[in-house]
């Protein structure tokens, strides 16, 4: 038995008596107490060797006769005190130390309510009765007279993170929504404006997981990786890609089948979606990997949401985060396994480009200070057309013409312009104008530029060197080594360096038409690159390019336009032939043409007013084709070599308006 009479000093009673007024608040509406460890006991302080009676905890008087001690039994109270010292031996040898200023009276096990804590006859109006707090904060057990005993506060903080207020729906404005499917995932997407953020919100929704369901994933995740053995699979190895992916299948299937076992077959397949998805993929990257409306993904660091541009809206932040800079690490290191590439501490960047033609960049910290990164710029799954471009005014009818003639007569043209201003659409805008009868060579970093599939064309893309620094083909080899394929027509991803530009500058000279891009803002900055370091091309060479077309992205609004189109006349020096207007958003023609028109006399003997007559011809088959709004690649390219090959045809359709014939 428990030893009585003993007494407590009265600065520890009135401290066991705060104490207990705190915690009779929050136990008042428990119905589990007869369930709990503790419900077939109540705790009474000793005063004097007395029982006093359970009203209110540091409360004085006589004991109730009805569960007094001295009707207990002999046998009762041994059961009673080794139960104790199960408890004590459970949760710690300190417990019965507790317990020694405390009395045990036998409580009937009968709901809450008909307790003596309760009972009004002992409780007075207003206060709130001392018990024990099974209803308690999670994560805390309450005893009558004894404080709170509270797990860290920083434990605490993981199991409950603080909740964001729900967002008033006066506090947004619904910019755009959609709908979309990401590997059998129904995706949902909506853009708006909340108050108090300055950049638009890209929030990302699957609608048909409950928060429920999504735990129950997330263990299933974590159960593949002790289930799961991969043996000797070489995880480099393309070839055993599949076997990997299947050998998840298949523990995915059995686990799904554990916890969802009334799921139907569609909604098996959703779910094995999903968890492949988030345990071989980029988890939710992979869901703004297949929104077609979406150029970059900008993972910045773990600390701050990703961030995306938007082909309508601009830049915006999702409500995408990923956990920690190690996942960061984790998804950037098996982006640089699918391309053979690594990311090490002594390698902190990465640039690499994916089979679908995707460009990755990657740092790691400390390089980038914030944290580690990731950028994504989106290979277009649907390539520009001519169509496009007029449709969104990009670029105006007259000046399709004009680009459509040069490309006709095999005048070698320049795409200029800064970052992200749509020089690569272009050039396969322009590409689209290339006759079916002749070989086209295209050279890039990565596959963007795509031509219709009849056209004699053989695309070629560099490769990079593997990390001891061998096996690397460059730009300049593909270039030197296209020389001697005959090509009627050769296309470059991007003038860089000096050599690179003189063997461009040399396939001109000997009969090739050559379309290139480079980084200038235009025309006349487009000279001063081409022959100042690190292209430094003889200025006397220059005129070798007939026509420089300038591409321009506003920065405020995020649109794309065609900036400029000019010629490079006998002296090397630009003649602007049409310009934008900024502030009406229009193309203008502001010069006519001096040498551009000279050089297609020259080689092809028709008159000016021949030439016009064709401008004005090809105006009519593009309005035609925006009409009718034949945007594909094999579409255009159909359109273009009935024009080269039987053009009566084709104009007796575009003045009826009418479809060609399959």
């Amino acid at each position: 038995m428990v030893k009585r009479g003993v007494k407590l000093p009265k600065s520890r009673l009135k401290r066991e008596k705060n104490r207990a007024q705190k915690t009779m608040a929050s136990a008042h509406d428990s119905e589990k107490e007869k369930k709990g460890l503790f419900g077939m006991f109540s705790f009474h302080k000793k005063e004097h060797g007395a029982a006093p009676p359970i009203k209110d905890a540091g409360k004085k008087g006589t004991a109730d006769s009805k569960y007094s001690a001295s009707s207990e039994k002999k046998t009762g109270k041994e059961k009673r005190i080794k139960q104790i010292a199960e408890l004590e031996h459970r949760y710690g040898v300190g417990l019965l130390d507790m317990l020694k200023h405390m009395s045990l009276k036998r409580d009937k096990m009968r709901p809450i309510s008909e307790t003596n804590e309760v009972r009004g006859e002992d409780k007075k109006p207003g206060e709130q009765p001392a018990r024990i707090g099974h209803n308690a904060p999670s994560g805390e057990v309450r005893i009558t007279g004894l404080g709170s005993i509270t797990p860290k506060e920083g434990s605490e903080k993981e199991k409950h993170p603080s909740v964001v207020p729900p967002v008033r729906k006066e506090d947004i404005n619904l910019l755009a929504t959609y709908d979309f499917v990401s590997d059998l995932i129904p995706i949902t997407i909506k853009i708006y404006k909340k108050k108090g953020e300055f950049v638009p919100i890209y929030e990302v929704s699957i609608s048909i997981i409950s928060k429920n369901t999504e735990i129950i994933l997330e263990k299933i995740r974590e159960e593949l990786t002790t289930q799961v053995s991969l043996g000797m699979v070489d995880i480099l190895s393309t070839k055993d890609t599949g076997v990997i992916e299947q050998k998840f299948i298949d523990t995915i299937t059995n686990l799904i089948s554990k916890h969802f076992p009334d799921a139907d077959e569609n909604t098996t397949n959703f779910l094995k979606s999903y968890l492949i998805q988030r345990s071989l993929g980029l988890g939710s990257i992979e869901i703004l990997m297949d929104d077609i409306n979406l150029e970059e993904i900008a993972i910045n660091s773990s600390d701050v949401p990703v961030w995306v541009y938007h082909k309508k809206h601009g830049w915006l932040k999702t409500n995408i985060t990923l956990e920690n800079e190690d996942q960061t690490r984790h998804y950037a290191t098996m982006i640089g396994r699918r391309v053979g590439r690594q990311l090490t501490i002594l390698e902190p960047l990465m640039d690499a480009h994916l089979k679908g033609g995707d460009r990755v960049n990657a740092t790691l910290e400390p390089i980038s200070a914030s944290g580690n990164t990731i950028t994504l710029r989106k290979f277009a799954a649907k390539p520009w057309t001519i169509t496009d471009f007029i449709k969104d005014g990009t670029i105006s009818t007259e000046a399709a013409a004009l680009v459509w003639l040069g490309a006709q007569f095999e005048l070698s043209t320049l795409i200029a312009g800064g970052t992200a201003t749509g020089k690569t659409s272009m050039l396969n805008v322009v590409a689209n104008f290339f006759p079916p009868n002749q070989r086209i060579i295209s050279i890039e970093d990565t596959r963007e530029i795509q031509l219709p599939k009849f056209l004699h064309w053989i695309p070629m893309v560099i490769r990079l060197p593997n990390p001891e620094g061998k096996g690397e083909v460059s730009m300049l080899d593909l270039l030197v080594n296209s020389l001697r394929m005959r090509p009627d027509r050769i296309i470059v991803g991007e003038i860089r360096r000096k050599r690179e530009a003189e063997v461009l500058f040399e396939a001109i000279h000997t009969g090739h038409s050559v379309y290139a891009t480079v980084h200038a803002n235009d025309a006349s900055e487009t000279i001063t690159r081409l022959t100042n370091p690190p292209i430094e091309i003889p200025k006397s060479m220059l005129p070798a390019i007939s026509m420089i077309v300038v591409q321009y992205r506003n920065r405020r609004t995020g649109e794309r336009k065609t900036f400029q189109v000019a010629e490079i006349l006998p002296d090397s020096e630009p003649n602007v032939l049409i310009q934008l207007d900024i502030r009406k958003g229009v193309l203008k023609k502001v010069a006519n043409s001096k040498s551009l028109m000279s050089t297609i006399e020259l080689f092809t003997g028709f008159t000016r007013n021949e030439i016009s007559k064709s401008l004005k011809e090809k105006e009519i088959v593009l309005k035609w084709l925006a009409k009718n709004n034949i945007n594909t690649v094999d579409g255009v390219g159909r359109v273009m070599a009935e024009y080269y090959t039987n053009k009566d045809y084709l104009m007796g359709c575009v003045r009826k308006n009418k479809l060609l014939a399959d």
